[in-house]
Formats: structure tokens, C-alpha cells, sequence
């Protein structure tokens, strides 16, 4: 099997900076050491090693079934690990509340659905309260400003400013994840997770909300972990990769990582890994898992 993708072209003034040295010697907003993952029995993963420093973005990449969705649950602590230490922003997994904001796979939203797409960002605000909201007294209407505020900010951070006041149901899906994007990003954050954010957009939504996920990242110098099948639309703005494969997890910048002798060793097969002309990345020859595909929002 062949397994291809194609990267849109990025203009040459998006592409960032290199990270300078002074960036990665803060202490680490994600840190795991040796850390494995178990789940029904099976071994996902194991002796993970990865530092994420702050402003820096990493993608979760490997085939159908591996455990990178785990790996995200595990830093959001709904998934404890089977060994080893996790920190996130230097605490136990779930406990650093509104400072992780995070993304899970794509939702699908009914075309009939009339709730504007503001009012989805706002749910990123107060949508842990109940009841009906009573008025507000002159003691916290600096609040309510403060908060009206940042929801303007952040549509307008994510590009959402022309529609955002259409119901969700009628915006496309790159739209739509846009403002589900300005809903896990409304609490301003340290550390963002996405999982999947590019799944099911065709190839130039892809390239956008890359470009959107790379230039938060850097501007707002807010760590960016994100789970991905297809590194080419993010690589431009990748410091380094989680490659999980049946043959165990590798850790790097992209350019050690993702190679025909790294992956020859984690899929146990003869696996080449070509670059285009224009930068894409080919991997040839990478066999596809054992029959998870319809269990692929599982783990």
C-alpha cells in the first residue's frame, strides 16, 4: 500500500521562525517519562519520553487503533497511565482546569441546527453552569464586559468575525471548526489539544486551520499538541512529532522521526519515506493495522 497526502502550498512569509534555544529551557508545559498506556488489557504504548515547552506545537501522528487519542485523554487525566510520570503544566494530568483548552474528534452538526455559531464559542465560557441567567448586578457588569469582550477577541482571532452569527448548522465545515477551534481557545489557555482538527476537511480547509492552529501558536505562544493523520498540512509549523506505530513510539523533531529507517523499525516492514519537490512528505510501503479501523474513535 501506498499512503500519500498532499500539503497546500504555504506562502513563503507564513512559515515560521525556527525556535530559539531560550524557548525550550523553561520548565516543560507537557513532560511524560516512560510513560505506557493500557487499555482493555492491550498495551497501547510504552517508555514514552517527550518534553513540550511553551509555544511549541506537536503533532501525535501513526496509524488507525495506536493509542493517540489515549495519549490525549491521558493529558487531560481522564486516562491514567500504566506506568511512568505525566506533568502537564508542571501538575497532575486534569488538574490545571481552564489553563488546557481542548478540541476532541470532529462533532457534526445537523443543517437544521439554529443556535448561532457565537453562542457554540460562548458554551467554551459558561457551558459548565446550569440555569437560566439572571441580571446583572453593577458589581458584575465588568465581568460580563470582560467576557463579551474576549469572545469578540477570539472570533476574531480564528478568522470567524463574518460568520460567526450564522446558526452553526449553516456554516461549512471549516467554518464550523474554526469556531469550535475560538470555543477551546475562549479561556485563553496555556496549553490547546486537538484531536483530529483536521479530519474530514477537504485539502485547502485543511491547510487553513493548519495555518490558523500555527499562527495561535506562535503569536499567543500557547503549546499546541495535536493528533493527526496526515503530517503534511502542519508540518511548516511542527517542532516535533509522537510517531506511535504496532512497533512502539518514536520522539523528535520531524526530520528525525518520520524517515524510511525510523519507520522500517516501528511498522517492522520495509517502509520508504520520499519528499517531494515541494516539501511533502511520502511514506511507501506502511501497512495499514489489523481490522481497528471501525474502532477508530476508541483509543
Amino acid at each position: 500500500m501506498v499512503s500519500k497526502a498532499v500539503r497546500p502550498r504555504v506562502p513563503a512569509a507564513q512559515v515560521p521562525e525556527p525556535r530559539s534555544e531560550s524557548d525550550r529551557s523553561q520548565t516543560p508545559v507537557v513532560s511524560l517519562r516512560r510513560a505506557s498506556a493500557r487499555v482493555g488489557g492491550r498495551t497501547l504504548w510504552s517508555d514514552v519520553d517527550l518534553d513540550l515547552g511553551a509555544g511549541e506545537f506537536v503533532a501525535v501522528l501513526g496509524p488507525n487503533g495506536v493509542g493517540k487519542s489515549t495519549l490525549v485523554k491521558m493529558l487531560l487525566g481522564t486516562v491514567a497511565p500504566a506506568s511512568g510520570e505525566v506533568r502537564v503544566l508542571g501538575e497532575q494530568p486534569g488538574r490545571a482546569g481552564d489553563r488546557v483548552g481542548y478540541l476532541p474528534q470532529r462533532r457534526s452538526f445537523d443543517t437544521s441546527l439554529r443556535i448561532r455559531g457565537i453562542d457554540v464559542v460562548r458554551l467554551g465560557l459558561d457551558g459548565d453552569r446550569w440555569g437560566v441567567p439572571l441580571p446583572w448586578p453593577a458589581r458584575l457588569s465588568a465581568r460580563r464586559r470582560q467576557q463579551r469582550d474576549r469572545l469578540t477577541d477570539v472570533i476574531e482571532l480564528v478568522d470567524a468575525s463574518g460568520y460567526a452569527h450564522r446558526p452553526i448548522g449553516a456554516c461549512s465545515g471549516g467554518e464550523q471548526q474554526r469556531l469550535l477551534i475560538a470555543q477551546a481557545l475562549v479561556r485563553q489557555p496555556q496549553l490547546l489539544l486537538l484531536d483530529e482538527p483536521l479530519d474530514s476537511l477537504d485539502l485547502s480547509h485543511q491547510g487553513a486551520v493548519a495555518a490558523l492552529v500555527g499562527r495561535i501558536c506562535r503569536e499567543r505562544r500557547m503549546s499546541v499538541v495535536m493528533v493527526a493523520h496526515d503530517v503534511n498540512p502542519i508540518l511548516p509549523w511542527l517542532d516535533r512529532v509522537v510517531y506511535i506505530a504496532e512497533g512502539g513510539v518514536a520522539a523528535g523533531r520531524p526530520e528525525e522521526v518520520i524517515t524510511t529507517q525510523t519507520l522500517t523499525r516501528l511498522y517492522g516492514v520495509p517502509v520508504e519515506v520520499l519528499r517531494a519537490g515541494d516539501g511533502r512528505l511520502v511514506v511507501v510501503g506502511a501497512p495499514e493495522p489489523p481490522a481497528r479501523h471501525s474502532d477508530r474513535h476508541a483509543s
